[in-house]
């Protein structure tokens, strides 16, 4: 991993936000969840349950099933006005991203069946060329695949159960330029790894109307390493650098039920366990001697909630239509916020349909709008950030199909 340190950027480094969920989480990976604004977990019914609640696997029909889906990300600019002067204002890019995902669920063996999902759960971007913002954050961003086989278990024909491994693969870049405020210093941030961590569910039909389930996935430290190239005043030898930031935990409980034979409600609660990010601590081997670069950065980010809602509706026997809303709340404190995080409570509105080409092909098409709540930090007129972030927003757009064979 590559690093050019600067004296401004280290006051954080991957916490900018995909925008779609609390800090940089991605909760929606299918049409599905797209559409249902992440409200499938206790509503999967088709292979996205792989990821979204494995339990649900023993729900589905027998046979196997595949999924593939693709995700157009657009991200809308964001303006910052400081209070204090307008050199220190600015406005971020816009972004747009393609995410593949992938899910297969096997056919039953006895009790068991099987499943894969190949995700992106994580991610992150955010640019920046005004030259107050670019000298705390220029570039940022984190992508994260998530390769999770799991195996499910029929007690009977009310309780389920699934665990699975997770294997994460994490490239994270980060670049920053104090130069253009006077500052001699930058940074240039490049590199990757590989960690592992666990999921769980649990799925209970007390009948055929009424599902509650229950997900978890664990936290998984992210332990960048690789080399650091300083530029200080002048280019500094090459020394070693570590880095951990946390993929946070996320529990999740939910409960679907048909209000009719056609309409089924999905009512969804997640709590993602940001509390483990207390801080930003770099280690350089050999040390520099330089507060600026070595002095851990608190974070002191909050544990966070999202309330969701999803509406399926059978038209007919060709088509589904989708819906969903979400209130997900922010988990960084004022104290801490900064140009490579300007995050804030979000509302989510979604829709989509399923259109079945035959009985074993399914197309679907979900479109998901992430508004931000506009964010005043007023907490230190000495602080990095003293104004106020608006106009941030983002759009989801899924297609995927899913096939049984």
């Amino acid at each position: 991993m590559k690093k050019t340190i600067s004296t401004l950027a280290l006051i954080s480094l991957f916490t900018a936000t995909s925008a779609f969920a609390s800090g940089y989480r991605i909760p929606e990976q299918s049409v599905d969840s797209t559409a249902k604004a992440g409200a499938n977990v206790a509503s999967a019914i088709r292979a996205d349950a792989a990821y979204y609640n494995p339990a649900n696997m023993s729900w589905l029909s027998n046979g196997w099933q595949a999924q593939v889906d693709l995700s157009w990300i657009h991200l809308t600019a964001v303006s910052y006005e400081d209070y204090r002067s307008p050199f220190f204002s600015g406005e971020s890019e816009e972004e747009n991203f393609l995410v593949p995902t992938g899910f297969v669920v096997s056919p039953y063996y006895g009790d068991f069946r099987f499943g894969l999902a190949i995700t992106a759960p994580d991610g992150l971007a955010k640019n920046w060329r005004d030259p107050y913002p670019r000298a705390v954050s220029q570039k940022i961003s984190l992508e994260v695949i998530d390769i999770n086989p799991t195996a499910s278990y029929k007690f009977n024909d009310m309780v389920s159960v699934a665990v699975g491994p997770r294997l994460l693969y994490n490239k994270a870049e980060f670049q920053a330029d104090a130069r253009y405020i006077g500052r001699p210093a930058a940074i240039d941030i490049e590199g990757d790894t590989v960690e592992w961590g666990w999921n769980a569910a649990l799925s209970v039909k007390p009948n055929e109307k009424l599902n509650l389930s229950a997900t978890y996935r664990s936290n998984v430290d992210l332990e960048f390493e690789g080399d650091v190239d300083i530029f200080y005043g002048r280019p500094l030898p090459t020394i070693d650098g570590e880095l951990t930031v946390p993929a946070p935990a996320v529990l999740t409980l939910a409960v679907a039920f048909d209000v009719t034979e056609d309409l089924n409600v999905e009512l969804l609660w997640d709590r993602t366990f940001w509390s483990e990010y207390e801080a930003l601590d770099f280690d350089f081997t050999p040390t520099l001697g330089i507060p600026a670069f070595e002095a851990p950065r608190p974070k002191n980010w909050d544990d966070s909630s999202a309330y969701r809602i999803g509406v399926s509706y059978k038209l007919n026997d060709v088509w589904t239509l989708l819906g969903g809303f979400a209130y997900d709340e922010s988990p960084a404190p004022d104290e801490t916020l900064s140009f490579e995080l300007p995050d804030s409570d979000a509302y989510l509105f979604s829709a989509g349909t399923q259109y079945k080409v035959n009985e074993q092909m399914e197309l679907g098409l979900g479109v998901l709008y992430d508004l931000k709540e506009e964010r005043e930090v007023t907490v230190n007129p000495l602080g990095t950030v003293y104004g106020e972030f608006t106009d941030s927003a983002a759009w989801l757009v899924t297609v995927g199909m899913n096939y049984k064979f």
